[in-house]
């Protein structure tokens, strides 16, 4: 088990602000994924943060990897909830997503 607490078991950990941002800073091997749609995005996304839509998941699964704490997040956490379950049922087991989404996100937010 990392020092993170993500565990072998498949479940989807639900983090509030705080959590999250302490294992964004604490992983060395995470990866951050903003699962809204690409217009969404663009207005304003969490630095580090790779966009990959929910409505993509499925055809992109190839572009995560299964090694690393998956950070996921989206606007209400909701998405992000539904995108932790169709990763975990295809074998991700690093996953956690950020309760109440980017709404609630009190940090910094990065724009293209």
């Amino acid at each position: 088990m990392s020092r993170l607490g993500f565990g072998k078991s498949a479940s989807v950990r639900t983090l509030k602000v705080a959590e999250f941002r302490s294992k964004m800073e604490l992983s060395k091997n995470k990866l951050l994924i903003d699962v809204r749609e690409p217009d969404e995005y663009k207005s304003g996304f969490i630095p580090g943060a790779k966009n990959i839509p929910l409505s993509q998941m499925e055809k992109r699964l190839g572009e995560i990897p299964k090694d690393r704490d998956l950070l996921l997040y989206c606007r209400s956490g909701m998405r992000s909830k539904s995108a932790a379950r169709i990763l975990s049922k295809h074998g991700f087991t690093r996953l956690a997503h950020l309760q109440g989404g980017v709404s609630s996100w009190n940090g910094k937010l990065s724009r293209r």
